[in-house]
């Protein structure tokens, strides 16, 4: 199987090359803007015919996009997000190769959910910041082209290369610091939101399912478990064994296995609550409407019905959260 990957050096896209390049059957071909890329194309600024004329020649059997940006504001986030899907999807169409389409979206396409519920992929969508507006608008491109396509909703996504500006990816280098100053306290703020978190590795896996299977439509890849972020902060702590005290910035302290004491010096950590994509969302600020007032449009809760991951892919997430901030902390505690 010849396999177009758009994305390859990101952060979900370095783990669907590893599981691809496992695959004795897969024939590997990587695009992107870098110069390790097997072919350079910038998707925001290429043209849909120049695209055509490399999959003519390439002629793959899937082409799986994880290219887009986290970072910036509307306009760059809606030229790497939704314009990039557009000319990718118009290639296809000219394009006589026939390739399957796997576009990676992502949980925020969704916004605010029902705490205590599961979102399945018949919910409404009602992104609430311009990063979900922007891949909510790629998943619509993509279900309207009339392509072989699947679009896989990823939740939030943890584990080893976690972006350091991540909620987990600042929490552990916030503990980091933490533990080679020997601060006694750590405090941190936006502990409250509940996210479903999954492993890069097992997203790798839906991916490389996804792209054998036959499967169409919007299909979401999560843990199935909504984790509060003051318990994964807890595992953490555990995890790195971090005796201080773990405090939040409201006042409130953390209720797992860390001691309860203060001391005159303290870490601050204002984490930046949700989807690890989303953090870098300059937007959110204290003007922005209550309904949303995480920087990922997500509200306080988030948990991914997971059921036809299961049922069309033959998925299910392998990897618990703790081994994930084992990873996370691992590579933090490199940096000591």
């Amino acid at each position: 199987m010849r396999v177009l990957l758009i994305g390859a050096n990101g952060y979900l896209g370095r783990f669907v090359a590893d599981r691809l390049l496992a695959d004795p059957a897969v024939q590997l071909t990587a695009l992107g803007r870098g110069d390790d890329a097997d072919v350079r194309f910038d998707l925001a600024t290429g043209s849909p015919g120049a695209l055509t004329r490399f999959l003519d020649a390439v002629h793959p059997g899937v082409v799986i996009n994880c290219a887009g940006a986290t970072r910036g504001g509307a306009r760059e986030l809606t030229r790497h997000n939704t314009v990039a899907v557009a000319t990718i999807c118009e290639a296809l169409r000219r394009s006589g190769c026939g390739a399957r389409l796997v576009q990676i979206g992502c949980g925020s396409e969704y916004g605010p959910s029902q705490p205590g519920s599961s979102t399945a992929e018949d919910a409404v969508p009602r992104p609430g910041g311009p990063y979900g507006v922007s891949k909510l608008a790629a998943t619509e491109l993509v279900l309207g082209s009339g392509l072989d396509a699947v679009v896989l909703r990823v939740f939030s996504p943890v584990g080893p290369g976690t972006p350091a500006g991540s909620p987990l990816g600042r929490l552990a280098e916030a503990m980091r610091r933490a533990m080679q100053s020997g601060d006694g306290e750590l405090k941190l703020g936006g502990l409250g939101a509940q996210r479903d978190f999954v492993d890069v590795r097992d997203v790798a896996r839906a991916v490389h399912a996804a792209s054998l299977s036959a499967a169409q439509g919007v299909i979401n890849i999560g843990s199935g478990r909504a984790v509060r972020l003051r318990d994964a902060a807890g595992i953490l702590a555990r995890v790195a064994g971090y005796g201080g005290a773990l405090n939040e910035l409201d006042g409130l302290p953390h209720p797992g296995p860390v001691h309860a004491t203060h001391t005159a010096h303290a870490t601050h950590l204002r984490a930046t609550i949700g989807h690890p994509r989303a953090e870098a969302d300059h937007h959110a600020t204290a003007a922005s409407p209550a309904a949303f007032p995480y920087p990922d449009g997500c509200g306080t809760w988030q948990q991914a019905d997971v059921r036809t991951a299961r049922d069309r892919l033959g998925w299910r997430p392998r990897i618990n959260l703790e081994e994930s901030l084992a990873d996370i902390w691992m590579e933090a505690a490199c940096r000591i």
